[in-house]
């Protein structure tokens, strides 16, 4: 059985893009922390209130012909501590502002092993794995992650433009230095950088690799 999930980045979705479904739009930012902890600690200080924390694993799901990632689009199983999400992501035509926007589709599924074998019924297999561990607050009406990646960890803010901006120069983030891409092409790029043999991201594979992601920040910002 697969219900249609209404995940709290689809509550605060920006009016970017006039004509559009908004309720089908991702707009976000990412930044590189140094210090997680005080930054959770601002948030905290401004009322933020966080959810539990949670390990996500997920499976990048791909055709032959790697169709998806060909037209800039994503297919994705997660499972996390209490639920399972199969999720789509898809370019926006003409996006405008200084965030990332993309479509973005996802529905609750009861069953991880189950989903997966549908999709690899209907052409679709898992090609790529990566984990994340993820704690979340809501607050100033974005969602704002602390994400732990194997490689480092981050802050993502999801909402409305303005007040992804204004969230993040409260917290004293400069907006040039805002992550504009995904943790996959982030990955992909240390792949490159550091001659990694593996593909998939995760906290074993990365357990002996030393990763200066600092020195690398200038290949990720918006500047």
């Amino acid at each position: 059985m697969i219900e249609k999930n209404v995940s709290l980045n689809q509550q605060a979705q920006p009016s970017i893009m006039k004509g559009d479904n908004m309720s089908n739009l991702e707009v976000e930012v990412k930044f590189y922390l140094t210090d997680m902890m005080h930054t959770r600690k601002m948030l905290l200080d401004a009322g933020a209130i966080f959810d539990e924390k949670s390990l996500e694993i997920n499976n990048r799901f791909e055709d032959d012909h790697a169709s998806l990632i060909k037209n800039g689009a994503l297919l994705r199983l997660r499972q996390t501590n209490n639920q399972t999400l199969l999720t789509y992501k898809g370019k926006v035509p003409n996006p405008t502002g200084d965030c990332k926007v993309h479509e973005e589709r996802e529905v609750t599924v009861s069953d991880f092993d189950e989903m997966s074998g549908i999709l690899r019924s209907i052409g679709y297999r898992p090609v790529q794995r990566y984990e994340k561990i993820r704690e979340t607050c809501r607050t100033e009406n974005v969602l704002v992650c602390l994400d732990q990646m194997p490689y480092g960890s981050f802050m993502e803010i999801e909402g409305d433009p303005e007040m992804i901006r204004k969230m993040a120069e409260s917290l004293d983030f400069e907006w040039k230095n805002r992550i504009l891409t995904n943790y996959l092409a982030i990955f992909e790029a240390l792949k490159d950088k550091y001659n990694l043999d593996f593909n998939d991201v995760t906290f074993d594979n990365f357990r002996n690799v030393r990763i200066d992601f600092e020195s690398c920040l200038h290949l990720f910002v918006a500047g």
